[in-house]
């Protein structure tokens, strides 16, 4: 079936009147630093003034491009590229480039693209060209163009529109391989092998379908075939209608690894080793090969030669993790190798063509030459290494005169005298012309000269006796024969000229013999035919949910839940029946898309076209499993740029989501993302479960919470000036500012890097507070976590800010955020050697992120800038579109619009939203007077109540709603600014003020107040505060958020009662069970129960903190102010719930300091023993009571909660008789265990004596078989 694409416009009235787009192009950062971008700006009377960032370098071919979409709903016609104006080329943009493809021509072009429903116009330049010798730079440059006086145009699509079945979807088919290019003989054994019923055939219903061995097409419109083709076969027998033992099939099999890939720079096949084909007898008659009819008249050109084309290449070393191209031979030690090629009957009057590609690491300059026969081809010059290209290839081409039909080119890796250096060898291609002269073994030919002729030509084959006939194979679906009817010895045919086709001869004792599959029989399957078919009824795909069958049910679980709690028709589709419906069983990106695309295309309406896609499973760089632990489950598309980790070099699901006919080859940067693509970062069953169980707790009550309302921040520190040091803090301060006024709900942290003491260690600078304020944020939630600043595989900042020590130690369970790290390499996922930072965040069960928009290469700092900008408003909502995470990045991907974006990626379920609550709630009275810009101020010490009311997004009283409320209230804002550690210049900022009040009411019917003492704490002067609501309601799935900027906070109320009692404290370790001196883990949490008659102070008084201060060090106190909550309508009570890290194993002291708002402070002390995780350990056994007469507990501490504990417990005598024994499973949420009791009676039902008895203890673990014992006495009365 072919697929193809027309455009239509509504309408063909053209407007006379000239438009103009104009764009400036800022070079600087190109000038001034290695693969980093530039800003461009938009200059049009239309549109604002907005930074755009259309200039892309392209590594791999080492030049530049511009490009730019913008918005346009009309045609452009009569383009034209006008007041353009240059500048000189600096020597470090000329270092960047091949000067020797630069033209005068600035290779105008324009497309015109749609991002569903969204029109866009795109032009690309290339901004570098040579004028009078000169390398001359595009500073700036207008584009002129007509447009259509229609008010839009329309894409359609033409043929699609009809959904069809697969061939596969009735019959029987058998699975085989070939492996050799060329015809095969079917026999009627190998069918029998293949598991047919060779008794039954009918010869004239034979028919063979397959791809071939070629990868597919990556751009959309040089897609043919979306399902296997049915090739042309002949059939030798069978005319008495029976396939017996002599009758055969003939067949042209293409196999992989068989032809130069243009796309690709390759000839292999990268992601399959076996080219399948498919044979059935059922149905009708099938394809065959038909005759050829020879065109008549005057020959005009005779052919006796053929261009043959051999190569040497072979895949095993990816240079540094990255990319689709691998390299062959090593050159170190052995730094001289040969290669030979034959070419029997070469025109040595015809210069043989020879092209090669090797590469170099090395810290010098190295080079690579080539040599035939001791005369020097040619020499590939590589340049040295640095921090951001770990290697260096070229390419070459070369012309030699062979004077012999054996060629050998010895390469020779010159390491310049470094030992280190290493040198690859990628392909040598070598193109040879022929004697078009057969022999007894088949051959395939063709010419390319006859491209450039015109007229009949006359392909004429010496030595052709054994040749039987000669296909026409150019299509494989549509062979044709020319036969050698008389074994003539020089056999010869008509062909028109203009044209490139390829032949082969037909040998009849020389045919290929094709290879059963392991598993021939391939079951029914119609992924086309079924793809919208919902309980019965044909309705349009909202999710499609690719995977492998290994991760199929939790895929399959995600899809259901997805389904019921959304209403979305979703499809998960095993990449097993992709693969075989649209590559014939091979993998293949561009199979995968195309079934996208199919599903897209083939929308019932075209507003609801497919919306998401989620490719459920890790990726790799390793298509063919070469590399030890590989994890490719669902592939990615991986450019050709292979030596750095810069944007050129990129991965990416942008691939399967771009539905234009020109999109696909992302080497290219036009591109718009038609569908949002998730991916889910799993290799196996347990890592899918916990990527799911997060998505549903993430959406769950248990996640309700009033961190939803929050956002924090990051910044990396001003380590240097410009906008890669000092700005990137202003920008993503900026964009905090930015939410908060369009979303004031939201309540923003900032963490500036640079606002915190920088120390020096043994590692470099660090700022340990910044890593402490980042995991308590964390750990306190956010719905959104966002760093924007340098990174890499280590993690965040060169002061590692964040590392996979501190992402391990994360503690956010039910407080799962999506982060945004839109830095260098944080999630290299693809790379199966190493885990990233940001992998270990998804990964983590009970913790970390539940999504995030994330970076897998080093983006240019001025696109990560754009692209936050640009993501903001559709993550937070701000026109109400309500759209998934997913379906933001889509939007902002699209309006930053270069191929640098293609390094971000969105990481999880892409139909999944923001939790974000809705509105909303407000603040209706204070000391039950009306709420309003002048009512009372909050004062210190003062006694206040405040009122309010859930309600509808109209302002209307929702009076059915009840639930609980939870408040912030929070000190006027803060003037900061940071500390200037690397002396790059001060910031100044403001913060939200300090958190006065946190606790929590009941809302009945809609309405709810509560009651507090203002801290004395406050900052005196008076001021606009805030108050932050957050409400959950009661039996139904729902949220609600609300705040004001207007209440006023301030001055002190002097007639405040007195207070000089400080608060009351409990303490206890992980539970309230806990006994001071009992056992803990390694990370215990503390438990405070506090309270005070007029509350607890929260609001970060110098020195009046709530601090837990572990071993009397009092220089590194806990402050647990951000743990503290009210309990439900009593602002009196509360309770601290803080986790503490990786404590030493012994005894351990902890002090509790609170104060209450009236500055009274209170102590409390506590004793807990650490035992290793990895040991089982017990104490504090006793019975209890104890005295007993028939009832007792028996009681013990130990390290292991929510393990199951085998437990036994032995009563002796005192001369050592067992009178009792029980065995018992427990498993604790805490440290206690009290779970076996015992009446006082033996084994045997019957009392025993009075007196003194001894017990033993004996508790198992059923994770590490690990054993401990203990001894202790009882006495029953």
């Amino acid at each position: 079936m072919k697929f193809i694409f027309t455009l239509f416009f509504l309408s063909l009235v053209w407007s006379s009147v000239a438009q103009q787009e104009d764009f400036v192009v800022n070079w600087s950062r190109y000038q001034n630093e290695v693969n980093s971008a530039s800003d461009v700006q938009k200059k049009s009377t239309s549109t604002s003034n907005e930074n755009d960032f259309g200039l892309y370098y392209n590594e791999s071919s080492k030049s530049f491009e511009f490009s730019k979409n913008w918005q346009n709903n009309s045609r452009l016609s009569n383009v034209e590229i006008t007041n353009i104006q240059l500048e000189p080329a600096p020597q470090q943009i000329i270092n960047k480039i091949n000067v020797e493809q630069l033209t005068e021509d600035y290779n105008l072009s324009y497309a015109e693209m749609k991002a569903r429903e969204v029109s866009y116009s795109s032009v690309s330049i290339s901004p570098v060209v040579i004028k009078n010798g000169v390398v001359q730079l595009v500073k700036s440059f207008s584009v002129t163009y007509n447009r259509s006086s229609a008010a839009e145009r329309n894409f359609t699509v033409n043929g699609m529109q009809t959904i069809t079945n697969s061939v596969f979807s009735t019959g029987n088919w058998y699975k085989f391989y070939v492996e050799n290019t060329g015809v095969h003989r079917v026999t009627r054994n190998f069918l029998s092998s293949l598991g047919m019923d060779v008794s039954s055939i009918n010869p004239n219903n034979l028919k063979i379908v397959g791809h071939g061995g070629d990868m597919l097409p990556l751009r959309n419109s040089e897609n043919q075939y979306f399902d296997p083709p049915e090739v042309s076969i002949k059939v030798i027998g069978g005319e008495d209608s029976s396939f017996d033992n002599g009758d055969y099939i003939l067949f042209y099999g293409k196999a992989v690894d068989d032809e130069w890939n243009e796309e690709s720079d390759t000839n292999l096949n990268l992601y399959a080793d076996r080219s399948y084909y498919y044979i059935s007898a059922n149905g009708l008659g099938g394809n065959r090969v038909a005759d050829y009819v020879e065109p008549s008249g005057t020959i005009t050109e005779t052919i006796t030669t053929f261009d043959d084309y051999q190569y040497y290449e072979v895949d095993e070393y990816n240079i540094i993790n990255i990319g689709r191209r691998w390299f062959g031979d090593r050159f170190d030690v052995q730094n001289e190798r040969s290669y030979r090629f034959n070419f029997p009957d070469l025109v040595q009057s015809e210069p043989v063509q020879i092209q090669v590609y090797g590469a170099s690491v090395s810290e010098i300059s190295t080079s690579m030459s080539f040599a035939i026969g001791g005369a020097e081809l040619g020499t590939l010059n590589f340049g040295t290494i640095s921090d951001s290209n770990y290697g260096s290839g070229q390419s070459a081409n070369f012309s030699y005169s062979a004077n012999s039909d054996e060629i050998e080119i010895d390469v020779i890796y010159s390491n310049n005298g470094n030992p280190s250096s290493l040198g690859y060898l990628d392909y040598i291609n070598v193109t040879a012309k022929r004697e078009l002269n057969a022999g007894s073994d088949q051959f395939s030919f063709r010419n390319y000269e006859v491209a450039s002729l015109f007229g009949l030509g006359e392909y004429v084959l010496s030595n052709s006796s054994q040749v039987s006939e000669v296909w026409d194979v150019t299509d494989p679906t549509q062979i044709t024969s020319v036969s050698n009817l008389d074994n003539s010895n020089s056999f010869s045919f008509n062909v028109n000229l203009g044209e490139v086709r390829e032949y082969i001869a037909v040998v009849n004792s020389d045919f290929y013999t094709p290879r059963r599959a392991s598993s021939p029989l391939v079951s029914n399957q119609n992924l086309k035919g079924n793809v919208f078919n919902f309980n019965g009824n044909q309705e349009d795909v909202d999710y499609l949910i690719i995977t492998s069958d290994l991760l199929f049910q939790q895929a399959n679980r995600l899809a259901q839940y997805r389904s019921n709690r959304d209403d979305l028709n979703i499809k998960v589709v095993l990449l097993e029946d992709i693969y075989e419906e649209f590559s014939s069983g091979k993998q293949d990106i561009s199979a995968i898309r195309n079934f996208v695309k199919y599903v897209y295309d083939n929308a019932i309406n075209a507003s609801s076209r497919l919306k998401y896609v989620c490719l459920f499973g890790d990726a790799s760089i390793d298509y063919k499993d070469r590399i030890s632990g590989n994890n490719n489950i669902v592939p990615t598309y991986e450019s050709t740029a292979s030596f750095s980790t810069g944007s050129s070099a990129f991965a990416s699901d942008d691939f399967y989501g771009m539905m234009d006919p020109q999109e696909g080859n992302l080497n290219s940067v036009t591109g718009l993302l038609d569908i949002a693509v998730g991916r889910i970062l799993a290799d196996t069953p347990s890592m899918a479960r916990n990527a799911v169980d997060k998505i549903i707790a993430y959406e769950s009550r248990e996640s309700f919470g009033p961190w939803r309302n929050n956002f924090v921040l990051i910044s990396d520190d001003a380590d240097e000036s410009g906008s890669g040091g000092y700005g990137l803090q202003v920008e993503l301060d900026q964009i905090g500012d930015e939410i908060s006024a369009n979303k004031p709900f939201v309540n923003v942290k900032k963490i500036h890097s640079d606002a915190y003491q920088q120390v020096s260690s043994a590692g470099g600078f660090r700022y340990p507070d910044v890593n402490e304020a980042i995991t308590e944020a964390v750990e306190v939630g956010a719905s959104v976590i966002n760093y924007f600043g340098h990174g890499g595989e280590n993690g965040l900042s060169s002061e590692r800010i964040v590392t996979v020590d501190d992402i391990l130690s994360w503690q956010n369970t039910d407080k799962y955020n999506l982060f945004v790290t839109v830095t260098c390499e944080f999630t290299r996922f693809d790379n199966p050697a190493l885990l990233s930072p940001g992998e270990y965040s998804l990964r983590k069960e009970d913790a970390g992120s539940v999504a995030m928009v994330t970076t897998t290469r080093s983006i240019f700092v001025s696109t990560g800038t754009a692209f936050n900008h640009l993501l903001a408003p559709y993550l937070f909502n701000y026109n109400n579109e309500d759209d998934s995470i997913a379906e933001s990045v889509r939007k902002a991907k699209n309006a930053e619009g270069t191929g640098n974006i293609r390094v971000v990626f969105y990481f999880g379920d892409p139909s999944m939203k923001l939790q974000l609550p809705e509105p909303q709630i407000r603040l209706i009275s204070i000391n039950e007077a009306p709420f309003t810009q002048t009512s009372d101020t909050l004062s210190a010490l003062e006694y206040v109540k405040l009122g309010g009311e859930v309600q509808d997004q109209n302002g209307n009283l929702l009076s059915n709603y009840n639930g609980e409320l939870s408040t912030s209230i929070f000190d006027k804002r803060i003037d900061r600014n940071t500390l200037n550690n690397d002396g790059n210049g001060v910031f100044e900022f403001t913060t939200l003020g300090e958190i006065i009040f946190r606790g929590k009411a009941s809302v009945s019917n809609g309405q709810f107040e509560f009651d507090f003492v203002v801290p004395r704490d406050i900052a005196v002067p008076v001021g606009n505060g805030r108050v932050s609501f957050y409400a959950e309601r009661n039996s139904i799935l729902e949220d609600q958020q609300g705040y004001t900027n207007e209440i006023l906070i301030g001055g002190i109320n002097e007639n405040a009662p007195e207070d000089n009692l400080g608060p009351e404290i409990q303490l206890y370790m992980n539970d309230e069970s806990f006994v001071s001196g009992g056992i803990t883990n390694e990370s215990p949490f503390l438990l405070a129960k506090l309270s005070d008659e007029n509350g607890i102070n929260t609001a970060s008084g110098i020195g009046h903190d709530l601090v837990a201060i572990l071993d009397g060090d009092e220089t590194n106190p806990f402050v647990v102010n951000d743990y503290y909550e009210t309990e439900l309508d009593d602002y009196t009570r509360g309770n601290v719930n803080y986790r503490l890290r990786d404590l030493e194993e012994g005894l351990h002291t902890l002090t509790f300091r609170a104060w209450d708002v009236y500055n009274n402070s209170s102590t409390a002390e506590i004793q807990f023993r650490v035992a290793s995780d990895d040991d089982l350990k017990i104490n504090r056994v006793l019975n209890y009571p104890n005295p007993f007469h028939n009832y007792t507990e028996f009681w013990f501490n130990h390290n292991r909660p929510f393990e199951p504990l085998e437990v036994q417990v032995q009563v002796f005598t005192v001369s050592g008789k067992i009178v009792w024994t029980q065995n018992q499973t427990i498993t604790t949420d805490g440290f206690l265990a009290r779970e076996i009791t015992w009446d006082g009676k033996d084994d045997f039902g019957q009392a025993i004596g009075k007196g003194v008895y001894v017990y033993k203890l004996t508790v198992k673990s059923t994770l590490t078989n690990k054993k401990v014992e203990k001894f202790e006495k009882l006495v029953i009365l």
